[in-house]
């Protein structure tokens, strides 16, 4: 019988694919503990799997040692990591193809793009590497690790929070990201000045989230009288605004799943908060 490799000596794909049922694919191999993985505490994510596509496998083995990091506790150095351009953290990117967009389009902002999803990070490094783009880091795992062990005070010149998972359950809503437990954590985190975006295409979780935001004295709603009208029916609003919500800024593009969820008659709030 042929002993397997230690899982060091593993490509990236096999590593990132290696996890047991129990954890997130990209987690379990980059030394987090098994203690952090244990806690009760709110997760930036619902665990899932999916089968990398060839082409994902190969971006993930020529490109993670030069793009990844491992969420494991360990702080980051984020000017050097980023060769001193000032750094948003984006949770939870998918596919990838929104941080991809934004990046290339803004390469002074540095983007550090957290996510579990292994087949996610294979297709934003494809990006990556046909963009050339130098001002993105993927990091695997769990980003309430990354925030709480991992990053400076008043490291971070912005926070991205697109479309995550709404809970729509009454009795999940305390799974929800966007809370003031999270904001507890995220808000030391930023510098003055940061912009925190967050995108839903579901109304109760926009209304939570716009009066958890709007709840904090740290932050400053930048659209308080509801620039964001466009995106219902006039009747619905015959003022003319919606108040607390933002028009989908220009530099944030239309994700896959955003037109699903317009597709099906749901609505989409962006909410723009700055750190004061």
């Amino acid at each position: 019988m042929t002993a397997s490799a230690p899982s060091s000596q593993l490509p990236p794909s096999a590593r990132l694919s290696a996890a047991p049922a129990a954890f997130p694919a990209p987690m379990y191999p980059h030394k987090a503990t098994e203690e952090q993985h244990r806690e009760r505490r709110i997760r930036t994510f619902q665990p899932r799997r999916g089968r990398m596509t060839k082409a994902q496998a190969g971006a993930l083995d020529r490109s993670w040692e030069r793009y990844g990091l491992a969420i494991d506790g360990t702080p980051l150095d984020l000017p050097q990591l980023f060769g001193g351009l000032p750094v948003t953290l984006e949770i939870g990117f998918g596919m990838g193809d929104t941080t991809a967009s934004m990046a290339a389009a803004d390469p002074a902002m540095g983007i550090l793009a957290a996510d579990v999803h292994t087949p996610g990070h294979g297709n934003l490094l494809q990006f990556l590497e046909r963009d050339g783009s130098e001002n993105v880091r993927l990091a695997a795992g769990d980003a309430i690790i990354l925030l709480r062990d991992m990053l400076a005070d008043a490291s971070l010149a912005g926070l991205r929070v697109y479309f995550p998972d709404p809970w729509p359950k009454p009795k999940h809503h305390k799974r929800r990201l966007i809370q003031d437990s999270f904001l507890d954590l995220v808000l030391p985190r930023l510098a003055p000045g940061a912009l925190v975006h967050c995108a839903t295409d579901w109304e109760p979780y926009a209304e939570q989230m716009a009066e958890v935001l709007a709840g904090r004295p740290e932050l400053e709603n930048l659209h308080p009288e509801g620039d964001g009208s466009h995106w219902l029916e006039p009747s619905e609003h015959p003022a003319g605004s919606v108040p607390g919500y933002a028009p989908r800024p220009d530099w944030r593009p239309m994700t896959k799943f955003e037109r699903a969820g317009l597709a099906k008659g749901h609505v989409v709030h962006d909410l723009l908060f700055r750190r004061r």
